[in-house]
């Protein structure tokens, strides 16, 4: 049996039973359960299922664990984390995290004024709220008045013109309360891979070692040296390796120590940014550490330094996004079509007179057995090649080459029925050939864009049949009208799927680990629309609830949002059919969904 790697990537939230896969949590429910469930009460088409229990454990994993590292190593400083908004910003996913961890006192990282406006609208009292990324004068204006409403927020300074503008805006505001001043700090260290850019010697973000220093005469000769709470850095998102983390941690460190000794003294909070990686591979671990590891590593490091530079063993903080959001999310996506399985015996149509090869492959097909399987596979497939060029010569028909493909393809399929490709050895060696192409029924730019612009990688895997060896070498295709809405086969990281008859029944796919950017991050492309977003919840007995059900926009909704002006539209369209029955079609057309729809959809 397939379990398409959730003992490596599912962290014990999902399993497999009875041939369906199923959430580990409350009533145990069968995925496509609820996913019928959903789509008889009309809503069609992709589907993001979010499930608020996983973000809930994914925060209580991250409190506890430190917490737990924290009491092992009898530190002296506390724990406090934020969520970071650029990593999901949607309200069915903010509302509830921030109700939910409200006893952790969890707070938010805004990075833009839009974001700002948020953290002020929604973080729990109390809670911190630090402000990263480029400010100007408005949006440090901005994080006054967050003070003044009395929250608790921090400004990180990524460079000395930001704390000159503070500096400006507290000599001009003498009604607004001063929020507190962090550093960032441009290390020397930096992570490896996609994001490392984002730390190191180089980042756009933070300040050198001179800066700092020149940051800190600014503010003790401007008396605000009291202001500086926090020391800030953030090597690189995703980290799949733990020791460019223990070299950044002995840098900011010492850093902190320094500053301290300079006379820093209300400064009690080191900040190590995101990082803290999961798991996406399906065939092999990635990530060579765990949250303990990661843990133990901070706090005994930071811890170390401290007692060395005889100062105050700071507060830690984290900015984990990707961790704390991707496991709560899954897209489910409905198979379309098949393309190239599709072939039935009755798609043969043999002339009154064939070419010898097409007499070949009919008989190979008629005779085949289980003894003989592979050779007559290997024997098919040379005898399409061989028509293959025969048609380019011009020396067989269409209808022989139709003969030859469905002759094949039948040929293949009964083999591998006949055989048990228990490791997929021999198929590897043919997997080019015998691909199968599954068209899927969503947009890849809309759901997941990483994918389209870094290859990053997302566990896939189909909800029903889990009982069944799948032996389909699969490439998918998204609905777009764009080549690169795919993501084909790799025979180093295979995905096979089953031999599905969707005249018979239907099949659905599911990408896990979807939360973190790829809902903000989608883009309109051939203007579809995010997918039907259902947030699910378990009630005291475990029984499953339906809430937050945002539908995916309305084709008109869409058009609206590019600044068509859609009521211009509906007149052209109407004026344009005078017969009323047939505008009553396209009004619901239009006011519906943008994704296909098939029969059963």
């Amino acid at each position: 049996m397939n379990n398409y790697g959730i003992d490596i990537w599912g962290d014990n939230n999902f399993f497999i039973d009875n041939d369906l896969l199923k959430i580990n949590y409350g009533c145990k429910p069968a995925i496509i359960d609820i996913v019928q469930k959903i789509r008889q009460d009309g809503n069609k088409g992709p589907l993001l299922l979010r499930f608020e229990h996983i973000t809930q454990k994914q925060i209580s994993t991250l409190y506890n664990t430190f917490n737990n590292s924290i009491e092992e190593y009898n530190y002296k400083g506390s724990f406090q984390a934020v969520f970071p908004l650029k990593v999901n910003q949607l309200p069915n996913f903010i509302l509830p995290l921030v109700k939910n961890s409200k006893n952790l006192n969890y707070g938010l990282e805004a990075g833009s004024k839009t974001e700002l406006i948020l953290a002020m609208t929604y973080n729990n009292d109390n809670a911190p709220i630090t402000v990263n990324g480029f400010k100007d004068k408005e949006m440090i204006t901005l994080c006054f008045i967050a003070a003044s409403m009395g929250h608790n927020i921090t400004v990180i300074i990524e460079g000395l013109n930001e704390l000159e503008t503070i500096i400006e805006v507290q000599q001009e505001s003498n009604n607004l309360k001063s929020p507190n001043i962090g550093l960032r700090v441009k290390l020397h260290n930096s992570s490896s891979g996609v994001w490392a850019k984002s730390g190191g010697i180089n980042s756009k973000f933070g300040l050198s070692s001179t800066e700092i220093l020149k940051a800190h005469e600014i503010l003790k000769n401007t008396n605000l040296i009291d202001q500086l709470t926090m020391l800030h850095f953030h090597i690189g998102s995703a980290m799949n390796t733990i020791s460019p983390l223990k070299k950044a941690l002995k840098e900011a460190g010492n850093i902190y120590a320094q500053l301290k000794q300079m006379g820093a003294n209300n400064l009690i909070n080191i900040n190590i940014g995101g990082g803290l990686n999961l798991e996406y591979s399906q065939f092999k671990r990635s990530v060579n550490y765990s949250i303990e590891e990661f843990s133990n590593d901070v706090v005994f490091t930071l811890q170390n330094i401290a007692t060395n530079k005889n100062v105050t063993q700071p507060n830690i903080f984290t900015e984990s996004g990707r961790y704390i959001s991707a496991p709560s999310t899954i897209l489910i996506t409905p198979v379309l079509e098949l393309y190239s399985s599709q072939s039935l015996a009755t798609d043969i149509k043999l002339k009154d007179e064939n070419p010898k090869l097409i007499i070949e492959l009919y008989d190979l097909y008629k005779t085949i057995n289980k003894k003989l399987a592979l050779e007559f596979m290997h024997d098919a497939l040379e005898h399409l090649e061989s028509i293959l060029t025969l048609f380019d010569l011009g020396y067989v028909d269409l209808q022989d080459r139709s003969n030859a493909e469905v002759l094949t393809h039948l040929i293949i399929k009964k083999a591998i029925a006949l055989l048990d490709f228990n490791d997929y050895t021999e198929l590897k060696n043919i997997a080019d050939r015998i691909q199968e192409k599954y068209l899927l029924n969503f947009s890849m730019f809309q759901s997941l864009p990483d994918f389209w612009g870094i290859n990053q990688e997302f566990p896939v895997m189909p909800l029903t049949h889990l009982n069944t060896n799948p032996t389909r070498f699969a490439t998918l295709w998204d609905i777009t009208c764009d080549s690169d809405g795919e993501i084909p086969f790799n025979a180093n990281k295979p995905l096979h799927l089953h031999d599905i008859n969707l005249k018979e029944e239907e099949y659905f796919l599911g990408f896990f680990l979807v939360g973190a950017y790829q809902e903000i991050l989608g883009m309109k492309h051939n203007l579809f629309s995010a997918p039907t977003q259902i947030n699910i919840n378990f009630d005291k007995n475990g029984d499953i609830k339906f809430n937050n059900i945002i539908e995916s926009q309305k084709i008109l909704d869409i058009l609206d949002d590019i600044d068509y002006d859609t009521n211009h539209i509906k007149s052209i369209l109407k004026q344009k059919l005078a017969n009323k029955d047939i505008w009553k079609i396209l009004n619901n057309y239009i006011h519906d969904n943008g994704y296909l729809k098939t029969t059963k959809e």
